[in-house]
């Protein structure tokens, strides 16, 4: 069986690097695969082989590749340690301030020809000493077409035909920009933490009468935990004592408190506005909501976009390229045209070796997806790969199942029609006695719908009569409670009703005293999401139930479906599903949206699988792909808005990137572009396409 494990690169800050380190990776004996997530800076290895062993070898090769960064298990807590870069960001500045001075003397005062050109090597030295040495090390190692390379030959290439000043200027101006995009990189990476940063940081325990604060993973199943107020939960469990109300948006994005009391449940990431709880924690805390959720948010990278897919395979191609044809003008044309010479054609194709790093794509794009899937966790939608995010773009055909997704899955009474002399207090009280025996969820919520107290021992005789209802005999009345058919056999005169919802008709004596309807309501927004997702311009929206036709029917026309299909077992469902996936569109996506747990098999036939209400529930986070943390189907439009925004991001930063790149190259060719523009065109788009990216975490 494959093991699984995730690692931390420490000190991973180039986009490059990390595609790099996941090829080499790839190929180590025992790993079946691995995925390397810049955004995060994590390693997501599957292996045969033991876990130490790999990781072990995993070491080395990333040594080989990348010195500086540190192969570094996850601790206990799943959790990333966030590093502090100040320091190093300060260090880098104070060295290129450094390396300026022997370039402003050089330029400033009048020194002997052999002096200037030692003021410039210095200076140089200082600002490009980092890069030479990747650059070296990289050859050494077959390693080539890296942006170290290109901007060491580049500035090289500079001083060779004596252009020392723009050299060293172009080769601080590629420096700036890199320190300034790491530091945006690193900026967008500590936002999206912070944006899922719900992870406690501790468990009040009680033990005896002494409360301990100690590490959540510390806490086991049973024991007493402390919550006051303005404390984030830090397991799941259950109230035994206290009231309070509670902020849950970390989870599901809801701005409206829950209140919560004695015996009510609480998840990890929840924070506890004003009462003192205490709670019983019920699952171990790698077990619990928050730490399932953070894991999940964090593999997603691991599931990439197709867009992020052709990045990485254009990149493989588009270097080589640029450099030969780097090769090519500065030896070709000085042969071939007349009175042309080889420094200006060898400039040329300096400026070609500048512009050719993909860098601003292959950083940029991975951060837009990571963004937005960050941004939707902050909405509560679980986005469990950037695959799923993309696809949720080109959306064709939605199918809802109906029961706990578009109507709430809990029976309720919704109207109570007595017959003439009668009130209806007295018909809610009637059914109440009448169903007071039983346990069927349209007893129960008669029941609760009248909520007064019940004297059983009025009650002389109950029989319940199979497929028509009940007849129970009290101290004062004879009363029927059931469908149409009981009122028929006892010939009890009334007319049938014709509605969406479950008819308890009830006779008292002998005669009609009305009927009380318990329905399964409609969610407050499915008419709303069902209209958004029209207006998004879905073309078909479909319900599939195990309800019966005449309910499926007025429930589908209520919300203005285009297709209800009713009556269906589980097996029928995936049947109507693989039909309706045969009618869409070629290149559209079929979306299921059930409860995650009676739908897995349709959860998983369908494009893309959305649990609706998953809210604390194992079984659709596990089933589906993406996962809405409460009973909103309008939550599903906001997925689908984010899912598009964040394409959008991705592909303004391919086209500008591509676009400034495409240009600056033509303008280098006919030497009407300076190294100033190539640079630009490198880290300056790179650094523009990185900010773009935050906004897709908004």
């Amino acid at each position: 069986m494959d093991k699984q494990c995730k690692l931390v690169l420490e000190g991973l800050d180039c986009a490059n690097c990390a595609l790099k380190i996941e090829n080499k990776v790839k190929t180590i004996n025992g790993v079946k695969n691995a995925t390397v997530n810049f955004s995060n800076k994590t390693m997501l290895v599957e292996s045969s082989e033991d876990k130490d062993t790999i990781i072990e070898k995993i070491r080395e090769v990333v040594s080989q590749l990348e010195p500086d960064v540190l192969v570094l298990e996850k601790d206990h807590n799943n959790q990333v340690v966030a590093e502090s870069m100040t320091d190093e960001f300060k260090k880098e500045w104070t060295k290129l301030v450094i390396g300026v001075i022997p370039l402003i003397l050089a330029l400033s005062i009048e020194f002997a020809s052999w002096l200037k050109v030692t003021l410039f090597l210095v200076s140089y030295i200082i600002i490009g000493k980092d890069v030479l040495k990747k650059a070296v090390n990289n050859i050494s190692k077959g390693q080539i077409f890296d942006e170290n390379f290109l901007m060491g030959i580049a500035t090289l290439g500079a001083f060779a035909i004596g252009e020392y000043p723009e050299g060293i200027a172009v080769l601080l101006f590629y420096q700036v920009g890199e320190l300034f995009q790491d530091m945006a990189v690193h900026r967008s990476r500590k936002s999206i933490a912070d944006l899922m940063d719900i992870r406690p940081d501790f468990a009040n325990i009680k033990k005896g009468d002494e409360i301990i604060k100690v590490s959540p993973t510390e806490v086991e199943p049973g024991e007493i935990i402390i919550i006051r107020p303005g404390e984030r939960v830090p397991l799941d469990g259950v109230i035994v004592e206290g009231e309070s109300s509670m902020d849950t948006s970390a989870l599901t994005g809801e701005s409206v408190p829950r209140d919560v009391k004695a015996g009510d449940e609480v998840l990890g990431g929840f924070i506890n506005n004003n009462g003192l709880l205490s709670v019983k924690v019920t699952k171990p805390f790698g077990q619990s909501t928050v730490s399932k959720i953070l894991e999940l948010v964090e593999n997603a990278g691991s599931k990439k976009a197709p867009t992020e897919k052709f990045i990485t395979r254009f990149a493989r191609y588009y270097t080589p390229i640029v450099v030969f044809s780097a090769l090519f003008i500065a030896i070709v044309p000085p042969l071939v045209v007349a009175n042309q010479s080889f420094s200006q054609w060898i400039y040329r194709a300096l400026v070609f070796l500048v512009v050719s790093c993909p860098c601003a794509l292959v950083i940029s794009i991975p951060l837009g997806f990571f963004g937005g899937i960050g941004g939707a966790s902050r909405h509560g939608i679980l986005v469990k790969g950037g695959n799923y995010l993309e696809a949720m773009t080109e959306i064709d055909t939605v199918v809802f199942d109906k029961t706990g997704t578009l109507t709430k899955g809990v029976f309720d009474v919704t109207e109570i029609n007595p017959a003439p002399g009668i009130t209806k207090d007295e018909l809610l009280y009637y059914g109440a006695i009448a169903e007071s025996q039983s346990t069927h969820p349209i007893a129960v919520s008669i029941i609760n719908a009248y909520g007064g107290g019940i004297n059983n021992h009025q009650i002389k005789s109950y029989k319940e009569i199979p497929g028509h209802g009940i007849v129970v005999d009290t101290d004062e009345h004879e009363i029927l409670a059931g469908n149409l058919a009981l009122m028929e056999q006892k010939n009890i005169d009334c007319q049938r009703v014709d509605t969406t919802g479950t008819v308890v008709y009830i006779a008292v004596d002998g005669k009609y005293a009305g009927n009380i309807i318990v329905a399964d309501k409609i969610k407050d927004d499915s008419k709303k999401a069902i209209e958004a997702l029209k207006a998004l311009g879905v073309r078909t929206i479909a319900m599939l139930t195990g309800d019966t036709k005449e309910v499926g029917e007025k429930v589908a026309k209520k919300l203005g479906l285009d297709a209800v299909y009713t009556q269906l077992l589980p097996q029928h469902k995936v049947e109507k599903l693989e039909m309706l996936e045969k009618q869409k569109g070629s290149k559209g996506k079929l979306v299921f949206v059930g409860d995650g747990i009676n739908d897995a098999p349709v959860l998983a036939r369908a494009d893309i699988g959305i649990a609706m209400g998953g809210l604390g529930s194992d079984a659709a986070i596990e089933a589906a792909d993406i996962v809405l943390m409460t009973d909103e189907p309008y939550k599903l439009v906001k997925a689908i808005e984010i899912s598009r925004k964040t394409k959008r991001i991705v592909w303004q930063n391919i086209v500008l990137a591509l676009a400034v790149k495409g240009i600056v190259l033509l303008m280098g060719a006919v030497g009407a572009a300076t190294m100033w523009e190539a640079v630009f065109a490198d880290v300056g788009v790179a650094l523009i396409a990185v900010l773009n990216s935050m906004r897709a975490a908004k």
